[in-house]
């Protein structure tokens, strides 16, 4: 299909998400950016986060996790014990984390840190999300932008900055005046073509192989490609790293983090926020479900129309098709052209959404955590509403060159490098929060907290690397999540004091905040 046919769907895309931006950013200010005036509807929010949180890597990673090949922990369904996890971590996050956020009011959920230990611990917390976001992210986008690249603009002779460039412009244009207002709605729109960019493919898959669901689901389970559990205990994918990685992936990266959070705190009450995130878990395994399945179908489409298994490499007409590459080559090369068009627009639609709330949320924490924008009284609504668009560009910026350092990495499953980076910069967060929330001990608001957050990811990185020979060939997965937040948290405990000191300047700070 002409490269200028699909990239005239993408204009047009972005068309529409100007629209809605202008529409919903109408008489906004500094709290629709932030907050959304704490009005946003449970039932838009909860639809919209499924599309934050599988993005580009759910779309086009997850589906090329099925195939047998070496260096993967998740081979067969085996993503599917992350998932399992994911849906207890959301048990947590409506039930423990969401009542604290509420019961304090916050705007940035980092200023429980500020009340409960101080503004070192506060700012610390702040710069972890800040570099954890800005690396899962700039990851995420960096996925989909590669593929429209590829398959799209570098056949109109365009260069992979230039694409980023435009990309990011795109972004910027949409967010900048209405913040978490537009994303309410303009992530709603997204999901809903993503969604229907999944449901499309597998339709089309099964009607072409004349499979029904059941025959899909026994054809797969023929090929070995049904499995969910490893029970090798030495093994990555061991299903009790797995669960367990995935409980805490999902409150580190959504309970923990300001951007998803952002948008739960902006809808109107607890109860419905809890909701959100109830209906919310149950989608997002359904989907995630979905995604192994047509995974499974493009493995059995491709092997059927005379791709092959060599050296760990799945080759189609000399060309490796395993991993990431696999969806966006069929749907675009094998697939009648419809199903091309709804590829890009789902395509697109997973890429937004990772992006956009991104960038809101790191302006936001920014402003609020390390600035301090909202209590400034010596700066008016304007003045900082300048300050606010300021940082909203610099962190683009910021994404643009993260983005490159990607490509130059050019990693062919993206979704293990996220999930490993995780474990590092989302460890201190998990320490910090779960100091605060299971101890009544204080901690003195010295630069030895932030020390002690930086250690921890260190130390992490030397278990992870060395734990195979340590341990005789017992590997660490996605728990070094949960390794690096108990290393937080005894390194806290060891500088902490037995008596909570909490004093009234800074309830009074945190409340204003």
């Amino acid at each position: 299909m002409s490269p200028f046919l699909l990239f005239s769907f993408v204009i047009g895309y972005f068309l529409v998400l100007l629209g809605v931006a202008w529409r919903t950013s109408r008489h906004s200010n500094n709290d629709s950016f932030f907050i959304g005036n704490r009005n946003s509807n449970w039932m838009l929010v909860s639809f919209g986060m499924i599309g934050t949180l599988l993005s580009g890597v759910t779309f086009v990673s997850v589906p090329g996790t099925v195939g047998d090949f070496a260096g993967v922990a998740h081979k067969a369904f085996g993503y599917f014990q992350v998932v399992i996890g994911n849906w207890l971590g959301c048990m947590v996050i409506a039930f423990v984390l969401l009542p604290l956020y509420y019961r304090l009011q916050l705007t940035s959920i980092y200023n429980y840190l500020l009340t409960r230990f101080g503004k070192i611990a506060y700012r610390t917390g702040s710069l972890f999300f800040i570099i954890s976001r800005t690396v899962g992210a700039t990851a995420r986008l960096y996925l989909v932008i590669n593929v429209l690249h590829i398959f799209i603009l570098k056949e109109m002779g365009v260069p992979f900055a230039l694409t980023t460039f435009i990309i990011l412009l795109m972004i910027l244009l949409y967010t900048f005046e209405g913040g978490v207002k537009t994303i309410v709605y303009t992530d709603t729109l997204q999901t809903s073509f993503m969604l229907l960019g999944l449901v499309v493919c597998t339709i089309y898959i099964l009607q072409h192989m004349n499979l029904s669901f059941g025959g899909a689901l026994q054809a797969l389970d023929e090929r070995g490609f049904t499995r969910v559990f490893n029970t090798d205990i030495r093994d990555k994918g061991f299903f009790g790293k797995q669960i367990i990685g995935g409980i805490f992936i999902m409150i580190a990266m959504t309970g923990l983090d300001q951007e998803m959070m952002q948008k739960n705190i902006s809808v109107r009450n607890l109860k419905d926020s809890q909701k959100n995130i109830v209906s919310f878990s149950v989608v997002l395994v359904l989907v995630n479900f979905l995604f192994l399945l047509l995974g499974g179908l493009l493995y059995l489409f491709i092997t059927h129309n005379g791709a092959v298994y060599q050296d760990h490499q799945l080759l189609l007409n000399g060309q490796n098709v395993i991993g990431d590459d696999l969806f966006p080559t069929l749907a675009l090369h094998y697939l009648p052209k419809a199903v091309s068009i709804i590829f890009i627009i789902g395509l697109i639609s997973a890429l937004f959404p990772s992006a956009d709330g991104a960038l809101t949320a790191l302006t936001s924490s920014f402003c609020i955590d390390l600035l301090d924008l909202r209590n400034k009284t010596d700066l008016n609504e304007q003045q900082k509403k300048r300050t606010r668009i300021t940082v909203h560009i610099c962190f683009a910026i910021i994404f643009l060159i993260c983005i490159l350092v990607f490509k130059w990495i050019d990693s062919k499953s993206i979704i293990y490098i996220i999930l490993d980076l995780a474990g590092y910069t989302y460890g201190p967060l998990l320490g910090l929060f779960a100091f605060g929330i299971l101890t009544k001990r204080s901690l003195p608001n010295h630069w030895i907290v932030t020390a002690i957050c930086l250690l921890a990811p260190t130390c992490c990185y030397f278990i992870s690397r060395y734990s195979a020979s340590w341990l005789g060939g017992f590997q660490i997965g996605i728990e070094l999540l949960l390794i690096n937040g108990i290393l937080t948290f005894l390194g806290l405990l060891g500088i902490s004091k037995k008596r909570l000191i909490q004093t009234n300047s800074r309830v009074a700070e945190t409340n204003g905040g």
